[in-house]
């Protein structure tokens, strides 16, 4: 599903025409035997000069259906075609001129004809768009067009938006969700104080199952919440069980549910299941630094450099990646590799890092302590955990478990896998280490009582 164009006589109107073509993205998507590329990899191709048969091919699609939005006051007129991507042939098209009363209207339609026209055997009805008041809705595909700007302004006014959402509409799932995800990166951003964003991050999610329990969305906020910020693992794992239940073919729930495989130390599952994202989600830079991550742990370390340089050639800008680049070359002995390519980390808290580490491999400690002096002084309290396995690694165990207590002081998310992370290696037979991951409930006896029955989707074409 390409981005529908805006042809309306506005420009600001562009979050309208975006905002139909992902519902109807996502209604498709719910549907098991289609395979849909997700919004990240359909939208990348927003006002590129390229042919449907090339955007086809680079996604591996057989169908692109596109269209365009014109709205007007009340009134909107929304087109739409289906289209054979070898040939480029129209096997189905059609314009509705409409009310906005109407507009639920349109989109169940225009899914309904693509499942028709694909021969697609449904076991239930075709999915339906949720409905809002219009004026509501409105406002709330803005709200969401807002939630995706990595700003604080954008966060902050996307969070008014919600909240106008929930004034004519208080029993909307959907805006509920909305606000407790955008609390949930206000919080981590740092935007808002630890223990009141994320206890606004839980009121919000589960106001949104009281209103609807079914809603799947929610229970990945609470699952992430659980995992995360109440390291209480065996919630998480029900509650995002939960969420796949409801949505199994859902690419957020099912990376978020990634994440839990890794905080379990189930790396093969957790890779299999963003595997299957970026099956749908090919041109996502984050999916392919998150399963870069995941194989490094694995360490699977030429498919980890592989990974985070596909991400680098979607995003050149995204941060992280030549950070993770850098921790596997260390590991595969290239420590002079490792620390040109952590230098070229644009977040400098993971240059310094990546830098301390490859110094100190090539036996640099100068250089090491100065990196790591750095990071300390501006990052002791978002990188206590960093700082740890920086220790670990060369070898100063008692610095190293003192980096540890301070992480959990300062509650750093890093803990969550600990028990992976290859950098703690030296201190694995320090009779303090399993103690320490007792205490955090990270030992291995403690992580295999957690059931987590996630099962990953064949992937359809």
């Amino acid at each position: 599903v390409l981005p529908f164009v805006n042809m309306s006589d506005d420009p600001d109107n562009e979050y309208f025409s975006d905002g139909i073509s992902e519902e109807l993205l996502n209604l498709l998507a719910k549907i098991p035997d289609l395979r849909v590329i997700a919004r990240t990899s359909s939208f990348a191709y927003k006002g590129k000069n390229m042919t449907i048969p090339d955007i086809a091919h680079e996604l591996q699609v057989g169908h692109v259906l596109e269209g365009s939005v014109r709205k007007a006051g009340k009134q909107v007129r929304v087109t739409a075609q289906l289209i054979r991507a070898d040939d480029s042939s129209h096997l189905w098209s059609q314009t509705y001129d409409r009310t906005l009363d109407n507009i639920f209207a349109i989109q169940d339609e225009i899914a309904a004809a693509v499942v028709k026209q694909l021969k697609v055997t449904l076991f239930g009805p075709v999915p339906s768009v949720r409905k809002l008041d219009p004026d509501s809705y409105a406002i709330f595909l803005k709200a969401q067009h807002l939630a995706r700007q990595d700003s604080s302004e954008a966060l902050s006014e996307s969070n008014e938006l919600f909240l106008q959402v929930l004034e004519k509409a208080p029993e909307s799932a959907e805006a509920w969700n909305g606000l407790a995800s955008n609390y949930r990166e206000q919080t981590r951003a740092g935007r808002r104080p630890y223990d009141e964003g994320y206890q606004l991050v839980r009121e919000a999610a589960k106001r949104a199952l009281e209103i609807d329990p079914t809603f799947a969305p929610a229970y990945s906020n609470l699952g992430w919440f659980a995992m995360d910020i109440d390291n209480d693992l065996e919630t998480a794992a029900n509650f995002f069980q939960r969420a796949l239940e409801l949505e199994p073919t859902n690419l957020t729930i099912i990376s978020e549910a990634a994440i839990m495989a890794r905080n379990l130390g189930r790396l093969d599952k957790g890779i299999a299941l963003l595997e299957y994202t970026l099956g749908r989600d090919p041109a996502n830079p984050a999916g392919h630094a998150r399963l870069g991550m995941l194989y490094y742990f694995a360490g699977r370390l030429d498919e980890a450099i592989s990974s985070s340089r596909t991400a680098l050639m979607l995003s050149p800008e995204l941060t992280r990646a030549h950070y993770q680049i850098s921790e596997a070359l260390l590991m595969k002995g290239d420590p002079q590799a490792a620390l040109e390519e952590a230098q070229l980390e644009s977040q400098i808290g993971y240059r310094l890092i990546g830098s301390a580490l490859a110094y100190y491999a090539l036996g640099q400690l100068n250089g090491s302590n100065a990196a790591l002096e750095e990071g300390i002084e501006n990052y002791e309290q978002f990188a206590a955990y960093n700082f740890a396995y920086i220790c670990a690694f060369r070898g100063e165990a008692d610095a190293a478990f003192e980096w540890l207590d301070k992480a959990v002081q300062y509650r750093d998310t890093g803990l969550s896998h600990v028990m992976i992370n290859p950098l703690f290696a030296n201190i694995h037979g320090d009779p303090r280490w399993l103690p320490f991951l007792e205490r955090i409930g990270k030992s291995p006896e403690q992580l295999d009582t957690v059931e987590f029955k996630v099962k990953v989707p064949a992937l359809t074409r």
